[in-house]
């Protein structure tokens, strides 16, 4: 599943794309990806609209058009991409924003796990989607006290908090194993077991690592690209995630792999405390 910075990558390069178009047809052959209202409504409500923002909230895509805001979340394989109005379209485009330049943005999943809904501009934040979702890691609002607070309280795994989305948004499976590699935290340990010290290490760990991959473009594991078809680089520095039985970059150890909470999880026993 796409996480915080790849979903920012698709942001960025939407943006360059679609501000500023105007959609004058709607075309949507899996209603089920629509949620909080039927299909016909969806469309009714953005024929004529202009996307004036494409903005991110945790793993959630916004657009911000003249009357409404559009949230999609990608899920497992969802992809945006944008083509002339005569390119074909293949087996998995479900969605179609038909727009007056005679382009058109698509919604491409092969596991039609991807969702859209339509909130009232400006006010995502109310919705069931987003009302509970943390800070963002790379916003001020991300802040140290509230961290320490909620993840000292909890006798939940390590990874198992950072992967809860109302403790920080956007983060997932690929980047909470690299934040308790960097941060030198075992990932099953409790919050409730942790210092103040290494609460803090996680925080910093957080913020480093999400930055850092923000900036190559996310990680492209298995099918993430961006809207333009590009991968992303961060996979080419991922420390533990996908390394298991490899030799620890750090102490030389063994990287090894477990299931926590249902989820394969990497770490390194040798530096990881």
């Amino acid at each position: 599943m796409p996480e915080l910075p790849e979903v920012e990558n698709v942001r960025t390069t939407l943006e360059r794309q679609v501000i500023g178009k105007t959609i004058d047809q709607v075309i949507v052959h899996v209603p089920k990806m629509i949620h909080g209202l039927p299909a016909d409504e969806f469309v009714h409500m953005l024929v004529g609209q202009e996307i004036e923002a494409v903005r991110r909230r945790g793993k959630f895509l916004l657009f911000d058009l003249t009357d409404c805001t559009i949230l999609s979340h990608l899920r497992m394989e969802g992809k945006f991409r944008v083509y002339p109005e005569t390119e074909p379209t293949t087996k998995h485009t479900h969605i179609i924003f038909h727009f007056t330049d005679q382009t058109e943005l698509r919604f491409l999943d092969v596991r039609k796990f991807g969702t859209m809904q339509v909130a009232a501009k400006h006010q995502e934040e109310t919705t069931n989607s987003l009302q509970k979702l943390g800070p963002e890691p790379l916003s001020a609002h991300f802040e140290l006290a509230a961290f320490a607070s909620k993840l000292k309280k909890t006798t939940r795994a390590v990874k198992t908090a950072l992967l809860d989305q109302k403790l920080v948004a956007g983060v997932g499976n690929i980047y909470a194993d690299e934040i308790c590699f960097e941060a030198e935290v075992l990932p099953m340990r409790g919050g409730n077991e942790l210092s103040d010290a290494e609460v803090a290490a996680l925080y910093e760990a957080t913020k480093k690592i999400i930055g850092i991959a923000v900036e190559a473009g996310g990680s492209s594991i298995r099918t993430y690209e961006n809207s333009q078809g590009k991968k992303g680089n961060y996979q080419d520095f991922l420390k533990v995630y996908g390394r298991t039985g490899e030799k620890c970059l750090r102490c030389g150890g063994t990287v090894e792999k477990i299931k926590l909470n249902g989820r394969g999880t990497h770490f390194c026993r040798g530096c990881q405390k």
